[in-house]
């Protein structure tokens, strides 16, 4: 359920939209590094150059918060050094914004209308499967509309959601993929209706605080 949909789409899309030569340096990226530092409310990133801030009531944690797990998130393998970057979450209703950053590869052309293929394209049979997989044939999900999103120092971004529920509680499960150069940006979240708008308002909070910013 982490987007599984988005990362097969991308791996394919991403082969066809290849420049028969290379169009950007090949990004080398020290693992060695530590992911960021977090100071209060903020984060500001050591292995990638972005910055985010928590909203109240949310923490922020470059380690998988057990939680995920319980609502359909796979625990990355220890051994992975490409781990998502950052968690935020509200530890009382459980939403959450999982953010990822990786290279983009030497020889694929992005544009607007490429990362909004790929972010409709992840909401397609497979993502349901998914979910029914997980939750049961009973579960319908309702697809959003694929949007343009507006990020600080990002290029091209889209997003895409589903809202459903389980056990009583309506979910909503949202994905944003992004480029900047040379950067693919991932930022997956879930709002779980248990607080009305306050976490609606987070997610509003956390995005238009996100940055990605130019290497000194």
């Amino acid at each position: 359920m982490r987007c599984k949909g988005l990362a097969v789409t991308v791996l394919f899309i991403l082969v066809v939209g290849c420049a028969p030569t290379p169009v950007r340096e090949g990004v080398k990226i020290d693992y060695s590094l530590p992911v960021g530092k977090i100071e209060g409310n903020q984060f500001m990133g050591v292995r990638f150059p972005f910055q985010v801030s928590a909203p109240p009531s949310w923490q922020m944690s470059t380690e998988f918060p057990a939680f995920l797990k319980d609502l359909g998130y796979d625990e990355p393998d220890p051994r992975d050094k490409e781990q998502t970057e950052l968690y935020l979450f509200n530890p009382r209703t459980q939403s959450s914004v999982q953010i990822d950053l990786t290279d983009a590869g030497r020889y694929t052309v992005f544009s607007q209308g490429l990362i909004e293929g790929l972010v409709s394209a992840a909401g397609t049979d497979s993502f349901i499967d998914e979910l029914q997989q997980e939750h049961g044939k009973e579960i319908k999900p309702a697809l959003g509309p694929t949007e343009p999103v507006s990020l600080k120092g990002v290029q091209y971004a889209a997003k895409k959601y589903a809202t459903y529920t389980v056990a009583g509680v309506k979910r909503e499960q949202g994905w944003i993929y992004a480029f900047t150069e040379p950067y693919q940006i991932f930022i997956l979240y879930m709002l779980l209706d248990k607080d009305g708008e306050g976490d609606r308002q987070a997610l509003t909070s956390i995005l238009n605080s996100f940055e990605v910013t130019p290497k000194k």
